[in-house]
């Protein structure tokens, strides 16, 4: 049974989901990253970046047990294992769904998240940086709805990981000033996506520790602050 080492964010989001979609068994190991358990020697023994999710195989490749951080290098690993569900299996298909997910891993991501830090999370509100990850923000999802009129899902017209990679940061427009109305391809593929029993499980994973109110000076001490540094 895989562990998943995770907490409800985005980026953990996308590993619950693609475990409910491909079927495989695994167990949960929550990591509190308000409470700085992602310090824990335990967790950094997995990922030497403190950074959820990550997963332990105890039947990864040769029968050896794998350790595995990073979310997307996880998604494509998962895919692989169960015999490339969720990757096109023609050449170009499978291109075009690392291409997406990469643009996911290196633009919608870090982009999205840093928007949210400088617009609800900061305590000193920053002009320059509040519009300067506005623009991206928009620009990001200018891009996602260009290739969603071509196509009903990123690679293509198969659902893949870059679809999973990607759903949990584009739900919940509002949190980021996005309108559905203006973006209708994205609304029709988010839509698609969120009908999905599988998606529909691997949201709801933790979904009881989901923040749901102010960021206590405390979390935001151990998330953005000093602390993550004093740990090492």
């Amino acid at each position: 049974m895989i562990e998943a080492w995770t907490w409800p964010t985005p980026n953990g989001h996308k590993i619950h989901i693609a475990l409910e979609e491909l079927g495989l068994p695994y167990k949960v190991v929550p990591i509190n990253i308000g409470k700085g358990e992602q310090f824990t020697p335990e967790f950094l023994a997995i990922t030497p970046n403190h950074r959820i999710p990550a997963i332990v195989d105890p039947d990864g490749p040769g029968g050896k047990a794998l350790r595995l951080f990073e979310s997307g290098a996880i998604l494509i690993y998962l895919s692989e294992k169960t015999g490339g569900k969720l990757i096109p299996t023609d050449p170009a298909g499978r291109y075009a769904c690392l291409q997406w997910l990469m643009f996911q891993m290196g633009g919608v991501g870090p982009m999205f998240g840093q928007y949210n830090h400088f617009a609800n999370y900061a305590v000193e509100k920053l002009p320059y940086a509040i519009e300067r990850y506005t623009n991206e923000v928009k620009r990001l999802h200018r891009v996602l709805e260009t290739r969603l009129a071509e196509a009903p899902y990123l690679a293509g017209a198969e659902y893949s990981i870059a679809d999973i990679a990607t759903f949990p940061w584009v739900r919940n427009p509002d949190r980021r000033g996005i309108d559905f109305a203006d973006y209708p391809h994205i609304r029709r593929w988010h839509d698609a996506i969120a009908a999905r029993p599988a998606v529909q499980r691997g949201v709801e994973v933790l979904s009881e520790n989901q923040r749901r109110g102010a960021m206590s000076a405390e979390e935001r001490e151990i998330l953005f602050g000093k602390t993550q540094f004093s740990k090492r």
